[in-house]
């Protein structure tokens, strides 16, 4: 899976889509709304507070940044780039968890008292990464309350979205989970304006976030380019996600 840096002692304007609610699509109906992002956090001001270990890793593409059964001593925020959350069950089963990008923190459990990773993480792009220890962290939330307010703010946002995307393993098609994880890394329903193009995914990664196949997906991912809700190939640096993707959707709910 690649080299693992070190970050512990052993070793990426649609009101109607504020949601992207993954429960059941409603009928007729746009989505309902999406709780709001949070701020992004201001990593600088971060790195000039007082008595904080100043620790940035910088690492290119697929390295691992920790592997599952790691201990877990450290939270990470993510200043560019990109990474992805997987893991693995006892029969060897893989399922990616989540996609994060500039401005997400990650590794964050290990405040509850977990000892140790649940999950394995890896860069999907060039990235830019800080380390904060855990101590660190606790003395930060303990004494600064802007900050507290927004890190709460991250894992309510992180918790909502966990919760949808279990709901909508259950009750949607692979085809509309395929969209509504492709809308979601383009920023839909978030308050910055959506990104028409996002970093190139592989197909196998997109199968594992939505709990199906590479075959199914690539079904589908052809079936969106032929009726131009996405664009990819042909020069293109990423993938390229378009409104009607959207339209599609709420006019098939």
């Amino acid at each position: 899976m690649g080299n693992s840096i070190a970050v512990n002692s052993r070793s990426g304007d649609v009101s109607a889509m504020r949601e992207l609610a993954p429960r059941q699509w409603p009928r007729k109906t746009a989505l309902r709304a999406k709780i709001k992002q949070p701020h992004t956090f201001d990593a600088q001001s971060f790195l000039r507070a007082a008595n904080i270990v100043k620790k940035v890793v910088e690492c290119g593409d697929n390295v691992v940044v920790f592997t599952q059964g790691d201990p877990a001593t450290s939270i990470l925020y993510i200043q560019k780039g990109g990474v992805k959350l997987d893991v693995v069950n006892q029969a060897g089963k893989e399922a990616v968890t989540a996609i994060l990008g500039p401005g997400d923190f990650f590794g964050e459990r290990c405040l509850s008292g977990q000892p140790q990773r649940v999950s394995t993480a890896m860069t999907i792009s060039w990235s830019t990464i800080l380390v904060i220890e855990k101590q660190d962290m606790i003395r930060l939330l303990h004494t600064e309350s802007a900050f507290s307010d927004l890190f709460i703010q991250h894992l309510l946002s992180r918790e909502m979205l966990f919760e949808e995307n279990l709901i909508d393993q259950r009750f949607n098609s692979v085809e509309k989970r395929l969209a509504r994880t492709l809308l979601l890394l383009a920023n839909y329903g978030e308050q910055n304006k959506p990104k028409m193009m996002v970093p190139k995914i592989s197909q196998e990664i997109l199968a594992k976030m939505i709990g199906t196949t590479r075959p199914r997906v690539n079904t589908f991912m052809n079936k969106f380019r032929k009726l131009s809700l996405i664009a990819y190939g042909s020069g293109l640096r990423g993938l390229q996600i378009n409104r009607p993707l959207l339209t599609a959707i709420l006019h098939n709910s």
